[in-house]
């Protein structure tokens, strides 16, 4: 049996009825697909399928695969994105344990850790995943960290301060590097801040 809204969804136009949380709903089963699967795997289709729309409808919200996957990156990333905030927020002598210790709850907080997981894996796994994954690092993070820094070359030592941090979550996180993985965090955050400090603020 058809009706309006299947013939539409045939036609590859968005129906009436859709409700307004539907482009949620499209992004959450994405953020979900790209986890489980990674982006080689993950498909237009298949996100449409999971999330109980027509194809058409996905990519009348996002556009291409690519396009859906730097959506889903960056509400996942969004609790990273805040990172700027703690460089502005206290002395500049504790700028590094700030940050580190913000990146590393990130992390530690199993509801964040999740869809990061998933955004890691595809951008090693895939350049197109690495080149939206790259965009949205430089854009909405080093530029804002940088930009906290008064310093001829903040925008190289945000990126040295990021390469740090983003080593060590691969490493404990990822790939799982022993005893990186077992050591408390808290000793954790004491050895690398320093080091973070040291790019952000040093000579």
């Amino acid at each position: 049996m058809t009706g309006p809204e299947t013939a539409s969804r045939r036609r590859g136009r968005r129906p009436r009825t859709e409700s307004a949380g539907t482009r949620d709903r499209i992004l959450a089963v994405a953020r979900e697909e790209f986890s489980e699967r990674g982006y080689e795997k993950t498909s237009v289709r298949g996100i449409a399928k999971a999330a109980g729309v027509d194809s058409a409808l996905v990519h009348h919200y996002f556009g291409t695969k690519e396009q859906v996957f730097e959506a889903a990156v960056e509400v996942a990333f969004a609790p990273a994105l805040n990172a700027p905030a703690a460089i502005a927020d206290g002395p500049p002598a504790e700028v590094g344990e700030r940050l580190t210790r913000f990146i590393f709850g990130v992390w530690e907080n199993p509801t964040t850790r999740t869809p990061l997981l998933a955004i890691v894996r595809s951008a090693v796994n895939n350049e197109t995943a690495a080149a939206v994954f790259r965009r949205l690092i430089a854009s909405q993070l080093l530029r804002r960290i940088a930009s906290q820094l008064d310093l001829p070359d903040a925008e190289l030592r945000a990126a040295l301060a990021a390469a740090q941090l983003v080593g060590c979550a691969m490493l404990r996180y990822v790939i799982k590097v022993e005893p990186l993985v077992s050591a408390d965090i808290e000793q954790v955050i004491a050895r690398v801040a320093p080091v973070v400090q040291g790019h952000l603020t040093g000579p």
